[in-house]
């Protein structure tokens, strides 16, 4: 690169940090944000686990409850096991609801995880709370939907949550600050390869 083509880049980084500090000088506001990890692609989970590894970084106190899974040993627990003033793991679900096969079971033990987010939220010491799966229980209609979305509506000003699983309702996604969805490109499962650790649990 030249002289006049590191002028023209620098010139051009010059601008574009100016535009971008003028826009960043307008977001002040902080808040707790309801944030859902949707969609058909692998990472939903992974990606809450990563904001739980960050807020465990800031000293702050995340409880986390998984709805489906509970039935395995995952890599994850090992890991917050090792931070219990910051994170309380309680993964609670039975597996997938083909593996039960009972929805009354299923449903009980949806409530009893439910209750535990309940709990969380209501309780202003959490910084953050992950419901890993809600979305799964929702689909199934274990929960009522209107109940879940008034406790989301309730939490405390500056507590963030955070909703895991596939499809998503309408009405949570209209009520959260921050949607992502996932979109499965390419996934090893399908050409054969079975879930492996490290990467899917």
């Amino acid at each position: 690169m030249d002289e006049a083509d590191e002028a023209r880049h620098a010139d051009k980084m010059r601008k574009k940090q100016a535009a971008r500090e003028t826009i960043m000088a307008t977001k002040t506001r902080e808040k707790g944000l309801l944030i859902v990890h949707t969609g058909k692609g692998k990472g939903k989970t992974s990606a809450a686990l990563g904001m739980v590894v960050r807020a465990i970084g800031h000293g702050m106190k995340v409880g986390v409850v998984q709805f489906v899974k509970g039935a395995m040993t995952t890599g994850e627990k090992a890991v917050f096991d090792a931070f219990p003033g910051n994170v309380e793991f309680k993964p609670m679900g039975e597996g997938f609801t083909w593996n039960t096969q009972d929805r009354s079971r299923d449903i009980a033990t949806t409530r009893t995880a439910w209750d535990e987010v309940k709990r969380m939220i209501a309780d202003p010491s959490y910084d953050m709370v992950l419901a890993d799966e809600l979305n799964i229980v929702l689909r199934y209609d274990y929960l009522p939907l209107d109940e879940v979305l008034e406790v989301l509506s309730a939490k405390p000003e500056m507590q963030h949550v955070i909703v895991t699983g596939r499809n998503a309702p309408d009405a949570l996604i209209e009520a959260a600050d921050l949607v992502t969805d996932m979109t499965m490109v390419k996934h090893p499962f399908r050409s054969g390869v079975k879930a492996q650790a490290g990467i899917e649990f």
